[in-house]
């Protein structure tokens, strides 16, 4: 009975989650309730056990860091310079503003990261007159492909990082930071082709561009210096974290109440917490107690083992089939759930022999981030520019996107495949 009732809650609060009809904050920590009240779970065992505070407190801490960072006006800052720059001129400025996006998705978070940057490229378009869409496409596109690089850069990667003890910083780094760059390079190449001649812009809107000024931009200089100084020492903690022997959620919340107490006269503080997302902090929280809830009725073994009776315990077949249903799915559905109910079910491959998990991890990572490319609905950061879109009157369809998302994802798999299959794999 509890097994059939912890399924019906998951499934109807995947559902609800999936539709976007009801905010999905609510349906995740109502299904955790419902986990609690029909006693699948205990409070004791989902406060303690299954939700994650390191995953919850790292996002919030980086959210305290990002947000009083953009109070300083840098991020405008820099998109204009970047704007002014390439002259205006449309294609060169649509690879630059992807680049920033996807870097600044890969060391801040790609959610932060389209929040604070499609506003900026709404008003340049605007100002140039040119469609936003292309721009918009590329920074999701972008977003997504950037935030693969680091584990602080897209949820997904960030809940694996908090869920394998040995993976750091440095580790998703240098075993996604080198594909992530290739996949990069190939997809600003196919969009460049794509839009190259749907993109003009005239000299009369070339030289508005050229009266604005960037530094008038930057409302607080102090503000600034503060803020980007305890950013990049965050950053610095982030990658000699094996060195400090502190785990890398202590360096963020660090770093955020530092910057906090730094700026606490420039930044109020009860502003600063008013700014943080926590309808996203919320979602994780009952997407754990959910998850939680199908791993304690024995649901998640289940699937580990269907998983190994499929590809045979063969960890490049079981590697290859993560990667691309993990892809396939993330593209279909959010992949923070998605990611969610994988890890406990990789996580039990080792009582079935599999000693080397490392490649899964990887496979997991670039399916569930690299598949969030391919719909509208298949990642966070899509849904939000999509939203931003609307208001500004700028709008995208699900198919307008779906033209230029999937082959992104389906091109973004195949050298992912490639990649694993050579880098961990051949031996086996």
């Amino acid at each position: 009975m509890e097994v059939t009732l912890a399924f019906i809650i998951f499934i109807i609060s995947y559902i609800f989650i999936i539709s976007e009809k009801i905010n999905r904050a609510l349906v995740a920590c109502l299904g955790g309730v419902g986990m609690l009240f029909v006693g699948i779970i205990d409070l004791d065992g989902a406060f303690l056990q299954y939700i994650d505070w390191h995953t919850i407190s790292l996002l919030l801490a980086m959210m305290i860091l990002v947000s009083i960072t953009s109070q300083s006006g840098f991020f405008e800052y820099i998109a204009l310079h970047v704007a002014k720059y390439v002259n205006g001129r449309p294609i060169p400025l649509l690879i630059l503003i992807s680049l920033m996006t996807a870097l600044g998705s890969a060391f801040l978070n790609n959610v932060t990261m389209v929040l604070l940057v499609v506003p900026i490229i709404l008003t340049l378009t605007k100002l140039l007159k040119l469609n936003a869409v292309p721009f918009l496409l590329s920074i999701i596109l972008a977003s997504n492909i950037g935030g693969t690089a680091t584990l602080i850069g897209d949820p997904p990667n960030l809940m694996i990082g908090q869920a394998v003890d040995h993976l750091t910083f440095n580790d998703f780094l240098v075993h996604l930071g080198p594909v992530v760059l290739l996949i990069f390079i190939v997809v600003m190449l196919g969009l460049v082709a794509y839009y190259r001649n749907s993109l003009q812009v005239t000299l009369e809107d070339q030289s508005k561009l050229e009266r604005v000024r960037p530094k008038d931009y930057l409302k607080d200089k102090v503000l600034l210096f503060k803020s980007i100084s305890v950013l990049s020492l965050t950053t610095v903690g982030f990658i000699i974290q094996p060195l400090l022997n502190v785990d890398i959620t202590s360096i963020a919340m660090g770093g955020a109440l530092l910057l906090m107490l730094l700026t606490y006269q420039q930044q109020d503080v009860e502003e600063v917490f008013k700014s943080i997302e926590w309808v996203t902090l919320f979602f994780f929280i009952g997407l754990f107690m959910l998850v939680g809830g199908i791993k304690e009725v024995g649901l998640i073994d289940e699937m580990a083992k269907s998983i190994i009776y499929y590809t045979e315990g063969d960890l490049p077949k079981t590697a290859i089939y993560i990667l691309w249903g993990s892809g396939i799915l993330s593209g279909f559905v959010d992949n923070i759930p998605f990611v969610a109910a994988m890890i406990p079910v990789i996580l039990e491959f080792q009582s079935y022999g599999m000693t080397n998990l490392d490649p899964l991890w990887w496979s997991l990572a670039l399916g569930a981030c690299l598949g969030g490319n391919a719909t509208l609905i298949g990642a966070t950061a899509n849904v939000i520019v999509a939203g931003l879109a609307v208001k500004a009157k700028q709008s995208f369809s699900y198919l307008e996107f779906l033209k230029v998302g999937a082959p992104v994802a389906l091109v973004s798999f195949i050298i992912s495949t490639i990649y694993i299959y050579f880098r961990y794999l051949i031996y086996f």
